[in-house]
């Protein structure tokens, strides 16, 4: 089958790699005026298991080249993977492609517009010459995408087409023996799906992070009342770890577009008080530093380790570590910021600002500081050097933003610790 992909993401190239692999014939644009970052894409890919080796070799056996837009109108098969602000990027698009396929047009949207997106779209296709739109969610998660693409577990298909689910069953044969799921409904109703599981891993974030909170009030251990809930098989471990506050541009665009979606229709402010908390909680590393020191944070030296909004990519999106810098720069603070990968876009978020720097070592950022705040659970941090890091900090305290640290050892060896309902 000859397929184009329409987008610059990593939901793009996992599709575009993987259907590749499975013998189609597959032509991906990149150039549609995306906001995304040419590094971070980049970043992201090397960093996807399996994503970057399975990309090359379906490059070198021909099955798979970028194209230009106009030659990417070519054939009748489509995936369109833009971002959430792209529909009119979209609609323009699919006009195009009417015009080029008076009959027998396949498009599978993946991107996610909003719920009913997908009929308003379909509407710019005549659908009984079979020029049809149907609907995806994307439901890969970054540091599995491939796998999740090539053994999905569900696949939930939003199509009300005869002749277009006979081509996306063909099409998605190849991925179907680990299939345990088909499931098959209205364009709408898998666009509801794709938003109220994003709102319900929202929700279960924000709940732990709660209970954190009242953990600290109360002086017990979320993570051993954690470990009592996740006991429960209908509650499970997924989602359910404590921290300062989820990030993410498209992860928190969802929320927002479900949460405007339920104060319109239901005039519901579940979503609206999930959001206002997760920023109130990236304000707590922050908050337990100031308590710690009396309100009192002039001329400190303070060092954070871990910038972006999640370990395994450079943006900082909507991450932590944004609101953190810009409260300890009002303070009067001296910051010294590590990051495996986002230092470069921290500087230039906050113009090189004098009282901000930025360096390659992790233990660099340590010398003579009065508290380290942990914000992204970069793999290198989980197991420091302890006596490096007590030979270069003024103050020996660390605020684990993530609790990644074992408090009781960190305690033996003379650090003072705050965790995060700990």
């Amino acid at each position: 089958m000859k397929i184009t992909i329409w987008g610059n993401e990593l939901p793009a190239w996992t599709s575009a790699a993987a259907l590749a692999e499975s013998g189609n014939h597959v032509q991906i644009v990149t150039g549609l005026d995306q906001a995304g970052n040419k590094n971070e894409i980049a970043f992201k890919i090397s960093n996807e298991p399996g994503l970057q080796h399975c990309i090359d070799e379906a490059i070198n056996s021909g099955r798979l080249k970028s194209v230009t837009a106009k030659e990417g109108l070519s054939p009748a098969t489509h995936i369109i993977c833009l971002n959430p602000d792209e529909y009119d990027i979209a609609a323009q698009l699919i006009k195009e492609l009417a015009t080029e396929h008076p009959s027998n047009l396949l498009i599978i949207n993946q991107s996610n517009f909003g719920v009913g997106s997908t009929d308003k779209l379909q509407a710019l296709l005549y659908e009984p010459y079979n020029q049809t739109l149907a609907y995806i969610p994307d439901m890969l998660a970054e540091g599995s995408a491939l796998n999740n693409f090539k053994h999905p577990e569900t696949l939930i298909v939003g199509c009300s087409n005869d002749w277009a689910l006979l081509n996306i069953k063909a099409l998605m044969r190849p991925f179907s023996q680990s299939l345990k799921q088909w499931m098959l409904m209205t364009p709408k109703e898998a666009e509801f799906t794709k938003f109220a599981n994003t709102g319900m891993l929202a929700l279960r974030l924000s709940y732990i992070n709660e209970l954190a909170n009242l953990a600290d009030h109360l002086e017990v251990d979320i993570e051993v009342i954690r470990e009592g809930m996740i006991s429960d098989p209908r509650i499970g471990p997924h989602y359910l770890h404590p921290g300062c506050g989820f990030g993410g541009l498209h992860f928190q665009q969802y929320i927002e577009g479900l949460s405007e979606l339920m104060e319109v229709n239901r005039n519901s402010k579940l979503l609206n008080t999930v959001l206002a908390e997760n920023e109130k909680q990236k304000e707590q590393p922050f908050r337990k530093l100031w308590r710690h020191y009396e309100c009192d944070l002039k001329d400190k030296t303070v060092t954070i380790w871990g910038l972006s909004f999640k370990p395994g990519t450079a943006s900082i999106d909507n991450a932590p570590s944004l609101k953190v810098i810009e409260t300890l720069l009002a303070q009067g603070c001296k910051i010294q910021v590590h990051d495996p990968e986002a230092g470069s876009n921290i500087a230039q978020y906050f113009n090189n600002h004098k009282q901000l720097e930025i360096v390659d070592c992790c233990y660099q950022a340590l010398q003579n500081s009065d508290g380290l705040l942990l914000l992204t659970e970069w793999p290198e941090y989980w197991s420091p050097e302890y006596d490096e890091m007590l030979s270069k900090m003024r103050h020996p305290l660390i605020i684990d933003g993530r609790n990644i640290f074992d408090k009781e050892i960190l305690q033996s060896l003379g650090f003072t610790y705050y965790g995060v309902g700990r």
